[in-house]
């Protein structure tokens, strides 16, 4: 199992993600959020396969399709955020931090 915690900026929300794969790299989400685009997102987003996801072309797969039906902020790193734990959870890539620090002078 892998698991990411998205501090999505300053709108203060946060993304959990709970992500297994199976021996088919089929991986089961479990999305749980205090945004309420996620909420939707979590609703529908329950599995994806983690190679379809992985090695697509960007902004295709099912990540992507489902985000842009609930997301209207394309900035947002929870879509970033879920794509990582799906990569951790399928073997795929190891885990490790990863941030956007944002300044503005």
């Amino acid at each position: 199992m892998a698991t990411g915690v998205i501090h999505a900026g300053v709108c203060g929300f946060t993304i959990n993600v709970k992500a297994v794969s199976d021996e088919d790299n089929k991986v089961q989400l479990e999305i749980t959020s205090d945004c309420p685009n996620y909420q939707k997102i979590a609703l529908e987003l329950t599995e994806v396969d983690a190679y379809k996801e992985i090695f697509n072309k960007v902004h295709m797969g099912r990540v992507y399709e489902v985000f842009a039906k609930y997301s209207p902020h394309p900035s947002c790193a929870g879509v970033s955020g879920i794509l990582k734990t799906v990569e951790v959870a399928a073997g795929l890539a190891l885990p490790q931090t990863a941030s956007i620090s944002v300044t503005k002078e």
